[in-house]
């Protein structure tokens, strides 16, 4: 049984304001399908973990223990799935993941690499810096695809790291199918994978409700051809979808990431 868990947290407060809302805006649209491209409609359970916005530390502190719990509790056949909030929760939630699963990847769909400055506590423009350089997660077992607005200070870090990345440059140059493929060859390895996925992948013709809106994304399509292939792999065990701004919506970007939730199932 798959469950989904509510993070409604943000850590970059004006910023992301809105993205708290998503997972019940997220939830209620799920319900407008009848299912998913499979022709299947999976049940699941519903849970959250509680969040105090005005204490962002204690905030980390519990999405980390209680995340680490579930993923405790989970059973081999079972998959969690945590809407969020801001890319931040993906601080604490990949850091339990890797914590109680063994030989575990980290897949990233996003436009950007979260790469800045290491702040204190993670916020959604550096958690993914602050896993690796706390040594909570290995650079070698990060894959970053969808890539298209990087600052020099992520470059660098990018490059000293040696983290292995997609660009959407080089996913249209090489075409998406055999970029697909050579993906799935990288992840093929881990018996664990998580899936991190910021709905600014999309292009924002598809999903413009986002805090940083970046043209040259992928089309709804393509990124639902794209998660239909990773869980061919049958290793995905956790996923988080972020960054929906749920209070400047027209329902287009909390019903993309409805579909991908309904696909992940």
């Amino acid at each position: 049984m798959t469950t989904i868990v509510k993070v409604p947290s943000i850590n970059a407060m004006d910023k992301t304001k809105g993205c708290e809302k998503a997972p019940d805006a997220i939830l209620k649209q799920m319900e407008e399908f009848y299912s998913n491209e499979s022709f299947l409609n999976p049940k699941f359970d519903v849970a959250e973990i509680k969040v105090d916005l005005k204490n962002l530390e204690e905030t980390n502190n519990e999405i980390y223990k209680q995340s680490k719990k579930l993923m405790q509790e989970q059973e081999q056949q079972d998959k969690l799935i945590f809407l969020g909030g801001d890319h931040s929760i993906s601080y604490s939630l990949v850091k339990a993941f890797f914590e109680t699963h063994e030989n575990a990847g980290l897949l990233v769909l996003d436009a950007h690499a979260d790469c800045m400055h290491n702040f204190h506590p993670a916020t959604h423009e550096d958690w993914l810096r602050t896993l690796i350089e706390n040594g909570n997660i290995k650079a070698e077992n990060v894959l970053l695809v969808g890539l298209r607005n990087l600052d020099e200070i992520e470059i660098s870090f990018l490059n000293k790291y040696k983290v292995n990345s997609f660009s959407c440059k080089e996913i249209f140059n090489e075409g998406l199918q055999e970029t697909t493929h050579a993906i799935m060859e990288i992840l093929r390895k881990y018996k664990n994978l998580y899936l991190s996925l910021d709905i600014d992948i999309a292009d924002p013709a598809f999903a413009p409700s986002v805090s940083y809106a970046e043209p040259g994304g992928l089309t709804s399509r393509e990124l639902i051809y794209f998660i239909q292939k990773i869980l061919l792999l049958k290793n995905l065990k956790a996923a988080d979808i972020v960054e929906v701004n749920a209070a400047d919506d027209n329902g287009l970007t909390t019903k993309l990431a409805a579909k991908i939730a309904k696909e992940l199932l």
